[in-house]
């Protein structure tokens, strides 16, 4: 199997022709990295080297969001040819293989609805997205606890889920920062997130079922989902406009210093989360355009949106919509309100 990963060294296409799964199998680099696949669309990296840093990238956890798949795609061809140097514990999973394959944001399940044991709520294991997410939350488990945490080394976890937002943005690019349950946020994750050309970031309030959430709640990591545009087609992506967050994941892969300056809060857009709003019934609908971009306002007392005889409109001045989409499941979230906010006092 190892000979049929390295003379295309395309670990994407190996995933995309075996989207429902691989048998493990491992083999050591010429530059002395170990290389292990534990499944289809899930590939670790471990360096010669003693490092204290173990980073995963996430991508396509929504099957028609390609530029990062495009980014993680080339990040771990490059390794495989030697052409990156990896002096970090990396682990590199594509997300939904089944849902990149059909070019759709899922088969039947939201899979970023489904962390954090929700997978296995209601009906329990129901379809392959629910069994997915179950697999990759024991594949984040397996790579953290690979190289425990010590009295004298201590490690450094984080996690970037990297997906493209359905819809256009005010803000092309920005970040969900999980909620921390009253930890403090971390001042050099802004500037990395700066680094990516990522100034505007949505903190979040309470827990949530995504990966991000997942990985920064049950690992201690410092995770994020980071939205780098707008969904389009393979081929269609304007690979230039991810050239900033493409070099600093992997300055952080080589562990070399992220070019970015020192932390500047007047650079960035911060919101918090107001309100949530969830589908109840079928008759949900939104009332303004299906193009409208994410972060756009309305004034005080406008309708947004009607579930039957319930009515949704603006309660604070400077609220903003986020995620608008009809067509989610009864249940879940339709919207996310959201209004400016800080960080400063309670930055780390």
């Amino acid at each position: 199997m190892a000979q049929q990963l390295i003379p295309a060294d395309d670990f994407l296409k190996l995933t995309l022709n075996n989207p429902l799964g691989l048998a493990p199998f491992g083999f050591t680099l010429a530059n002395g990295i170990e290389v292990k696949v534990w499944d289809s669309g899930v590939i670790s990296f471990e360096p010669a080297g003693e490092t204290t840093e173990d980073v995963v990238l996430s991508c396509g956890v929504h099957g028609n969001e390609t530029a990062p798949i495009e980014i993680c795609a080339a990040i771990v061809q490059d390794i495989l040819t030697g052409r990156l140097a990896v002096n970090v514990r990396l682990l590199v999973l594509f997300g939904n293989p089944p849902a990149i394959n059909a070019g759709t944001r899922e088969i039947t399940e939201n899979l970023n609805r489904l962390f954090s044991g929700h997978h296995s709520k209601g009906a329990g294991l129901i379809n392959p997205e629910r069994q997915r997410a179950k697999a990759l939350e024991q594949y984040v488990t397996q790579f953290y606890q690979g190289l425990p945490v010590t009295n004298n080394v201590m490690r450094n976890r984080s996690l970037y889920d990297l997906h493209t937002a359905i819809r256009g943005s005010r803000f092309e690019k920005f970040a969900v920062y999980p909620y921390l349950h009253g930890k403090p946020w971390r001042q050099a994750e802004f500037t990395f997130l700066a680094a990516c050309d990522v100034y505007t970031v949505l903190l979040m309030q309470t827990p949530a079922s995504t990966f991000s959430y997942y990985a920064s709640n049950e690992h201690g990591a410092n995770s994020f989902t980071i939205e780098l545009g707008k969904v389009k087609p393979f081929g269609q992506n304007d690979m230039a406009r991810f050239a900033k967050a493409d070099s600093s994941l992997r300055a952080l892969i080589c562990n070399k210093p992220v070019k970015s300056g020192a932390f500047d809060h007047s650079q960035f857009n911060m919101y918090q989360v107001y309100r949530s709003i969830i589908k109840q019934t079928e008759d949900f609908k939104l009332h303004f355009a299906d193009d409208i971009e994410n972060f756009t306002s309305y004034p005080l007392g406008s309708l947004l949106a009607t579930d039957g005889n319930i009515e949704y409109r603006v309660e604070q001045e400077g609220e903003a919509l986020i995620f608008p989409n009809a067509n989610v499941a009864i249940g879940q979230r339709a919207m996310l309100m959201v209004v400016p906010s800080s960080v400063i006092d309670n930055l780390q």
